[in-house]
């Protein structure tokens, strides 16, 4: 297992964007963490009332946003407007390519949410857009399936073998992972404090695992945290 602390990540401080690295992004450049397999950017972003990003473009990426506290404002060149919350999983393809604008939906409360960038497993795609409600009750001590490249279960489609879980765990409670052989895993906390194989993992933490190695924690307190599992 390998371990990736918050404390290591890249950070931005740009007045209105408060913004953490997971993996190299924009300014921040580091060769030994340039992604994991197919999921190249987990950015976690705090952004000010009223503040965003404006029009701006992407092309041949997975772009998916999990909204923790707040609401983000969404708008789109494919004709898409819409303001996600937390449970709100949003899922952008950007394909042959499509402009976007994120704003703080709201004028005095912060927006906190987590910005996820997966390669697809082939260019030019026909740009799309999906979004969906999880329920806080559906991800309650439990991984509940978001997105896959199936859409099974109700989740949200991505072109690439990934399935990426959400879970919200009580203090005390025990999440367990059957990794198969040939696939890869990627916890990240986003909020709270969870125990790894004996490993504690603290927000913004996150830790790898790969091949047939099980994923087996227990939460220290209350948590909130997402799995990836990739070929």
């Amino acid at each position: 297992m390998k371990i990736r602390r918050s404390k290591e990540r890249g950070y931005a401080d740009h007045g209105w964007l408060k913004s953490f690295h997971t993996f190299s992004f924009a300014d921040y450049q580091d060769a030994a963490h340039m992604g994991f397999r197919s999921l190249r950017v987990i950015n976690e972003d705090r952004v000010d009332p009223k503040m965003g990003f404006g029009t701006h473009a992407h092309q041949d990426m997975e772009i998916i946003s999990y909204v923790l506290e707040g609401g983000l404002s969404h708008k789109d060149s494919m004709g898409n407007g819409s303001v996600i919350r937390a449970g709100d999983v949003q899922r952008m393809s950007a394909g042959t390519g499509v402009r976007h604008s994120e704003f703080n939906a709201s004028a005095d409360e912060p927006v906190h949410f987590l910005q996820i960038w997966i390669v697809p497993d082939k260019r030019g795609y026909e740009p799309s857009y999906e979004e969906k409600n999880f329920t806080e009750d559906s991800r309650r001590n439990q991984l509940r399936l978001v997105a896959s490249r199936d859409g099974r279960d109700g989740s949200v489609r991505v072109h690439q073998d990934v399935n990426l879980f959400a879970s919200v765990l009580d203090e005390g409670a025990k999440l367990n992972y059957e990794n198969k052989e040939g696939r890869h895993l990627w916890l990240h906390v986003a909020r709270g404090t969870v125990d790894v194989g004996g490993t504690t993992l603290d927000a913004g933490d996150a830790c790898s695992l790969s091949d047939a190695q099980a994923l087996s924690l227990v939460a220290r307190k209350q948590s909130e945290l997402l799995v990836f599992d990739l070929g």
